[in-house]
């Protein structure tokens, strides 16, 4: 692909989400979703193979279907109460039909079925976009809208964190284990949402710098599936010492930074007199972790047997800008300390 095609379509991705974002009519956000989606298209099917051709038209039909309906459901609000604004849709259906459209759009539970297929086919630069960038406008979307019905948010979130946990327990491949970790993610998100917004949000943001800095540690090693993690010592040693904490963080241990969310998520639940909701979500957590310390156990803890030197890959210099890595990883494995900051600025 071209680097002028490449910059357009990047800038138009860009583009559709920020209209989304600034964006207070129903129509006008629709536009944003729409450009969304056809902007990351030509990066999904760039690559000449099956699987990435499939992965792109499921997508595609995913979105189209999702955003219909979210049309549909901004429409029959105008009906109901001649209201295009996101933030007067007060009528309960149109508000369940409206978060249903975006929950598949994101991909939760029991709309999730589309996004661990999808995620396989793609390489893992285009699959971090797919789980990190492409959730911001629809979960921007979420955030405005008002008079969530609380139980639908509840059933979607331990769906969610439920099957993103028991997804995970029996994959072999990377991308696959970090869909079913995006939909657990999500899951926690959408459970504080109607609660608590601003953690939501930072919860978004605690999952962003997470998952990217879990897909460049991937993508440095070429890394595919859980057999070639145990090689990525002979190339990037210091890489490989750190990335196991990169996936115990995205399990939720302390003392590392994606404990934070899971604990005030976990603490907000509680003040709600939602205990048997958090006593879920928190066993829910639990599967996760098992398959993130699966993953860590073959980064830190297994050498390919009997492997002579020579056949070992040359360990060398990666051409790939390192500080964005840095950054992330710094993040996600040292803000744990600055909680009481953190809750200041985010959590009223």
């Amino acid at each position: 692909m071209s680097p002028f095609i490449l910059a357009t379509l990047v800038s138009a991705l860009a583009l559709g989400t920020a209209i989304t974002l600034s964006s207070s009519h129903w129509l006008i956000a629709w536009v944003g979703l729409e450009l969304n989606t056809l902007a990351i298209l030509p990066l999904m099917a760039r690559q000449p193979h099956p699987r990435a051709v499939e992965a792109t038209t499921k997508y595609f039909l995913i979105q189209a279907a999702a955003a219909a309906t979210l049309l549909f459901a901004a429409t029959t609000n105008a009906w109901l109460s001649g209201q295009w604004e996101i933030h007067q849709m007060n009528h309960s259906v149109p508000t369940a039909i409206a978060t249903l459209a975006l929950a598949m759009k994101i991909g939760l539970a029991p709309t999730h079925f589309w996004l661990p297929e999808v995620l396989q086919g793609l390489d893992l630069t285009t699959g971090l976009i797919l789980s990190t960038w492409q959730k911001l406008a629809p979960f921007a979307l979420l955030l405005q809208m008002p008079n969530h019905n609380p139980t639908l948010l509840i059933i979607l979130g331990l769906s969610s964190t439920l099957v993103g946990g028991w997804g995970g327990l029996n994959q072999t491949q990377l991308r696959k284990i970090l869909a079913y970790s995006s939909i657990a993610h999500l899951g926690w998100m959408i459970l504080i949402l109607q609660f608590s917004p601003s953690l939501a949000f930072l919860t978004l943001i605690m999952y962003f710098a997470m998952t990217f800095s879990t897909f460049i540690v991937f993508k440095i090693n070429k890394s595919t599936n859980i057999n070639s993690l145990a090689i990525s010592w002979a190339k990037t040693p210091a890489l490989t010492a750190i990335a196991p904490l990169v996936l115990l963080s995205l399990g939720g241990l302390p003392p590392l930074s994606g404990f934070m969310p899971k604990w005030l998520i976990l603490q907000e639940l509680t003040k709600q007199g939602l205990a048997l909701t958090a006593t879920i979500t928190a066993l829910s957590a639990l599967l996760s972790l098992y398959f993130y310390l699966r993953l860590s156990y073959a980064l830190a803890l297994t050498t390919p047997p009997n492997t002579p030197m020579g056949l070992s890959p040359w360990r060398l210099h990666t051409a790939q800008n390192t500080l964005p890595l840095a950054i992330s990883t710094t993040a996600t494995l040292a803000l744990l300390p600055l909680t009481p900051l953190v809750t200041a600025l985010f959590v009223p």
